[in-house]
C-alpha cells in the first residue's frame, strides 16, 4: 500500500524535479497530485520520465484531506497560506521555501545529518527542508564533526542561477546571447550582470552587511548540526545553470589529517569523494548536474590553524539543494512514522 502525494508548485523548476525523483526512485505512491496556482490550472506535465500524465490542479480550491504528504515548492507566500491549511487536515507537509526552518516547533531535516530530529514533526505537522547552499554543506561536514568536533567554518559559495529560479536561468541564457549578438544586456532578475561576471549579493541585505542567504547558511547550520558551530559565509551568485559550488575552510577541536578526512568521506552517507590530486581530479558543477550525491574534492590541510582542513564541495541544487532532500526527508518520514507502505 503506497502512499497519497501532493506536489505545490509542480510547474516550478524544484516542482518538476520532486514529480522526477519520486518515478526516479520509485517512492511508493498510489496516487500523486500536481498542484500550482491558478494560472496553471488544467496545464499538463509529466510524472518523471513514464507515459504518466498530470493535470494540474488549482492550489486555492485543493482539498487536502485524506493526502498523506505535501512536497511544498512554491516559495513563502503561497506556503504562508496553504501548508498550515494541509496539516490542519491531516498532510505532513515538507516545506522546500525559508517560511518554516527556524520555527522551534518545525524540525529542519537533512536525512543524512539529523534523521531523528524528524521525530518532532508532529509539533505542527510540517517539516522544513534547509537551504540549498546549506543541505550540502551539512552532509560534508557531518562525518567530519563526529570525529574531531568542528569549531568553525569559512565557507564561500559559487551558486549557480536555477538558484534564483526559471526567471535567473533565462537571464543568464539572454544575457549571454545578447552580448555576443550586440544587444541591450541589462539585469532584471538580478541586480547586475550575471553572464560573463560574479555577483556577491544573494537575497536582501542585513543591518550587519551580509545577505539573507548568508544568515541563512549560519542558522542552518547550528539547527541542523550544532549550535556550537560558529559559521560565517560569503555568498556569490556565479554564471553556471546548474549545480552550487562551495570552498570550505574548517578549524576542529581535535586533530585531523587531510588523509583520515578523505578515509571519513570515502565512507560517509550522501557523499562522492573524488580527490586525485592531478589535473581534472576534482568535480566542478556541470559534472554533478543530474546526480544524487554531494561531491567533495580538494581536500588538503590547512597549515596557518591548528587543526585545519579546506575542501571543495560540489552539488546539483536542484536535487539535493532542494526536491531530493525533500524526497529523502520523505522516505524517513514513511520509514519512521507513517508506514504504510511495503
Amino acid at each position: 500500500m503506497g502512499y497519497r502525494v501532493v506536489v505545490v508548485g509542480a510547474t516550478g523548476n524544484v516542482g518538476r524535479e520532486m514529480l522526477n525523483i519520486l518515478a526516479e526512485r520509485e517512492f511508493p505512491v498510489d496516487e500523486v497530485a500536481a498542484v500550482a496556482s491558478p494560472r496553471s490550472t488544467g496545464d499538463v506535465i509529466e510524472f518523471g520520465e513514464t507515459d504518466r500524465k498530470l493535470t494540474v490542479k488549482n492550489i486555492e480550491h485543493f482539498d487536502f484531506a485524506g493526502w498523506d504528504m505535501a512536497l511544498f515548492a512554491a516559495g513563502s507566500g503561497p506556503t504562508k497560506i496553504h501548508a498550515p491549511r494541509a496539516a490542519a487536515a491531516g498532510c505532513t507537509v515538507i516545506d522546500n521555501s525559508s517560511l518554516y526552518r527556524m520555527d522551534p516547533d518545525v524540525p529542519l531535516i537533512v536525512p543524512e545529518v539529523n534523521p531523528d530530529a524528524i521525530d518532532l514533526y508532529r509539533r505542527k505537522n510540517i517539516i522544513a527542508n534547509p537551504n540549498c547552499s546549506t543541505a550540502q554543506m551539512v552532509v560534508a561536514l557531518k562525518p567530519l564533526h563526529d570525529f574531531a568536533r568542528i569549531r568553525r567554518v569559512v565557507v564561500s559559495t559559487y551558486q549557480s542561477v536555477s538558484g534564483a529560479g526559471k526567471a535567473g536561468m533565462d537571464e543568464l541564457f539572454e544575457q549571454s546571447r545578447n552580448i555576443f549578438v550586440g544587444d541591450s544586456n541589462q539585469p532584471v532578475k538580478f541586480t547586475k550582470q550575471i553572464a560573463f561576471n560574479v555577483i556577491p549579493h544573494i537575497d536582501s541585505f542585513l543591518d550587519d552587511g551580509s545577505t539573507k542567504e548568508e544568515w541563512k547558511m549560519v542558522v542552518e547550520t547550528k539547527k541542523i548540526l550544532d549550535p556550537k558551530i560558529k559559521v560565517t559565509a560569503t555568498c556569490v551568485r556565479v554564471p553556471v545553470f546548474v549545480g552550487h559550488s562551495e570552498s570550505i575552510n574548517i578549524e576542529f577541536e581535535e586533530e585531523i589529517s587531510a588523509k583520515k578526512a578523505q578515509s571519513i568521506l570515502r565512507e560517509a552517507p550522501g557523499i562522492m569523494l573524488v580527490d586525485k590530486r592531478e589535473d581534472g581530479g576534482y568535480v566542478t558543477p556541470v559534472e554533478c548536474v543530474g546526480e544524487y550525491a554531494t561531491y567533495v574534492s580538494r581536500v588538503r590541510e590547512d597549515p596557518t590553524i591548528e587543526n585545519g582542513l579546506n575542501l571543495w564541495c560540489v552539488s546539483d541544487n536542484l536535487r539535493k539543494g532542494a526536491a531530493l532532500n525533500a524526497i529523502q526527508i520523505a522516505e524517513l518520514l514513511g520509514r519512521r512514522h507513517l508506514k504504510k507502505a511495503a
